[in-house]
């Protein structure tokens, strides 16, 4: 677990009234999003009604386990809720949104009575950076949630920059989590779960199966079978064991696959698209008209250099 950034305020403290305040544009590095949590914690926690608070924003969790809301339930019951959440002002009069928190969040509605609740004015800028930041000191997500995130944080618009600092990735780091989620449906992701521990290099070689066998339901009819303690990371490897050996199967036919190519800013530049007989790459010419151009002047000469490549890698050129 991560090293608790919070210092609790003396009782006295927690319900004083909170002076009006701008909202707050952290800096852009990570260590400047820790430093200014640290700064604002100690005199800005009150006591606050969880009913009055919306669970609205992004997601960076897969799921909430059952049994690990209810563990932390009995915790909070016995030794008191130790870290705060952050929320932030609603439009709606005395309503709050969370910006981090949210399995303590509903282990307290499990427990009853009030949430301990750092509340601050940011805008949504720095409302991501704060739970991207918070949620890697003390729980590091998995590989594919943070996938799932990035995905979500580059639809909904955010700067590269700011989704940069949130997880504290590079911009290639940004961009390999985005290649590998492209490449899988999100419904076998949501199948298997979290699977902490499993990183891009298998996440990537299960989806380099798809080319084979349909994921999903392989999944599915695997997954059926085993009993409910079975963990994520377990999940992750059966399914994979699954695939492959369907992928194996002469039988098997090719399911045909269609995924968008993205930038390290999100954008589309292209869509490949596979099926047991081709492999097409397509550049739209009216959503990129200079990369298209550009493209058709040096896609002969990329294409034979492609495949020199893949015969000096192969051996097939010896």
């Amino acid at each position: 677990m991560g090293r608790n950034i919070f210092n609790q305020p003396p009782k006295d403290d927690v319900a004083a009234p909170l002076a009006p305040q701008k909202p707050v544009k952290f800096g852009g590095s990570v260590g400047g999003l820790r430093d200014s949590l640290r700064e604002i914690t100690a005199n800005s926690i009150r006591d606050i009604d969880p009913e009055m608070i919306d669970i609205d924003g992004l997601r960076d969790r897969l799921s909430f386990d059952d049994d690990g809301i209810d563990d932390l339930a009995e915790s909070i019951r016995k030794h008191g809720q130790q870290v705060p959440i952050m929320v932030r002002p609603s439009e709606r009069p005395d309503r709050y949104r969370v910006v981090y928190g949210r399995r303590r969040l509903a282990a307290i509605r499990k427990v009853g009575g009030p949430v301990k609740a750092i509340v601050r004015t940011l805008d949504d800028d720095a409302s991501l950076l704060a739970q991207g930041q918070e949620n890697n000191l003390r729980l590091d997500p998995s590989f594919i949630e943070k996938s799932l995130f990035i995905k979500e944080m580059q639809e909904a618009g955010y700067k590269p920059g700011v989704i940069q600092d949130a997880l504290g990735l590079t911009r290639q780091g940004v961009s390999n989590h985005r290649v590998v989620v492209d490449q899988l449906p999100e419904e076998l992701i949501r199948l298997i779960g979290p699977a902490h521990g499993t990183g891009r290099r298998q996440w990537g070689d299960l989806a380099g199966l798809s080319a084979k066998v349909s994921l999903v339901d392989v999944a599915k009819a695997v997954l059926s079978a085993l009993p409910r303690e079975t963990t994520s990371a377990e999940r992750f490897q059966i399914v994979f064991d699954a695939c492959a050996r369907a992928a194996k199967d002469p039988k098997t036919k090719s399911p045909a696959k269609s995924l968008s190519v993205r930038g390290a800013d999100g954008l589309v530049v292209g869509q490949l698209s596979i099926d047991a007989k081709s492999v097409a790459i397509k550049v739209t010419r009216k959503d990129n008209p200079e990369f298209g151009l550009w493209l058709e002047e040096r896609a002969e000469a990329a294409l034979q250099d492609l495949f020199q490549q893949w015969r000096d890698e192969s051996g097939q050129g010896a």
